[in-house]
């Protein structure tokens, strides 16, 4: 049993006139999806069936969810297999939330809109050279708004015929992938915000998650500098692929962890709660009186001894970050923080403004600016 039995068993019992009660054999099958064991998920990934509520679904799903990610089907991204109302086919989809906008913007063609158009956005992370043959939205054949809207949501999607299903290997490969995907996609997602008018459709970054939670602490001595500072776990992760194992690693958290760890010992107080979508930040207090500054630190992992990709992504997001999150705030210093050196990079980057930091043999280098603010070793 695995994945691809899973999809064709509902595709075999799913009958939409049959109603959506208990005793459906259809929706006992999608129901039962989050206590099976059966399909070989990757680690700390959850499947969960759904077969609609008080009626029955036109188009049943099952979401496949990190455990430790910010899931929510209303209004975050999510992966889904979704099948189409004529269960001839079933799609591996990267989706965007859509129950939350209908307060803003109802469940019909505003909705749509709104949804393909930040696809589109979200689709400059995805790399589509890896993805050739997903497409941007699966058909679902179904005129209802809610299998519409799905169509709309679906930021790319691997669409299977229920009739010839491949094998789990391929399944594994193709969901690997779609989690490559969402963790790309969610990196650059942002909240957007609704006006009363339906038709008014609004790009705006959400300013209530960015800011750290005030300190409790009353004195210097209860101070404590890594109270905020949560990484994410870096971990290996592994994933049983029938008989071969394939072993991930989260280098970039790893990065930010041990980085973190180091410049708390520093003067610095690293923070990451209630940062996404920064990395790091990083605060000094000053003296009595004087306005605290802010260190913006963006990680990027130098692969295959290529820094320009990471240079470029580093520049790019620092810059997009200070004009949208820092509106009403001072403007905060900007570093981009490597995993290795970056060569010709660090005078070009010092030219635009960003210090640049990256593991050394001996610790931690960097630019002059890293060097005047005391944040390398040497």
């Amino acid at each position: 049993m695995g994945m691809r039995d899973l999809l064709g068993e509902v595709t075999k019992t799913y009958d939409r006139t049959a109603g959506s009660k208990r005793d459906v054999v259809g929706q006992q099958v999608l129901r039962g999806v989050a206590s099976r064991t059966d399909l070989s998920l990757p680690t700390g990934f959850k499947a969960k069936g759904h077969g609609g509520q008080a009626s029955p679904a036109a188009t049943p799903w099952i979401g496949v969810f990190d455990e430790g990610g910010m899931w929510d089907p209303k209004k975050g991204l999510y992966l889904a297999y979704i099948f189409s109302a004529d269960l001839k086919n079933v799609a591996l989809t990267l989706q965007q939330g859509i129950t939350w906008l209908e307060d803003h913007l109802g469940k019909g063609l505003a909705r749509e809109a709104h949804l393909r158009h930040h696809a589109a956005r979200l689709r400059r992370a995805v790399r589509r050279q890896e993805c050739l043959d997903w497409v941007d939205e699966p058909a679902l054949r179904d005129g209802a708004t809610r299998p519409k809207a799905y169509e709309a949501a679906s930021v790319i999607a691997k669409v299977y015929d229920t009739a010839a299903l491949p094998s789990d290997i391929t399944l594994m490969e193709d969901l690997l992938l779609g989690i490559e995907s969402l963790r790309r996609a969610e990196e650059f997602d942002r909240v957007w915000w609704m006006s009363n008018d339906a038709d008014a459709i609004q790009l705006a970054y959400d300013f209530s998650g960015h800011v750290s939670a005030p300190q409790a602490a009353t004195s210097p001595a209860d101070f404590d500098p890594l109270a905020d500072f949560q990484p994410k776990d870096s971990g290996e992760y592994k994933v049983q692929i029938s008989a071969r194992q394939q072993i991930k690693q989260r280098f970039h958290e790893d990065l930010i962890k041990d980085f973190g760890l180091y410049i708390a010992k520093h003067g610095y107080q690293p923070i990451t709660r209630r940062q996404h979508p920064k990395d790091l930040v990083l605060k000094k207090s000053q003296e009595p009186g004087a306005q605290e500054s802010e260190w913006l630190v963006e990680a990027k992992v130098v692969r295959n001894g290529n820094a320009t990709t990471a240079v470029r992504e580093a520049l790019g997001q620092l810059f997009e970050y200070r004009h949208f999150l820092y509106q009403k705030e001072p403007e905060p210093f900007l570093i981009g923080l490597f995993s290795e050196g970056i060569g010709a990079y660090v005078p070009y980057l010092e030219e635009q403004g960003i210090a640049s930091i990256w593991r050394s043999e001996d610790g931690w280098d960097g630019s002059p600016k890293a060097r005047a603010w005391g944040m390398t070793t040497t």
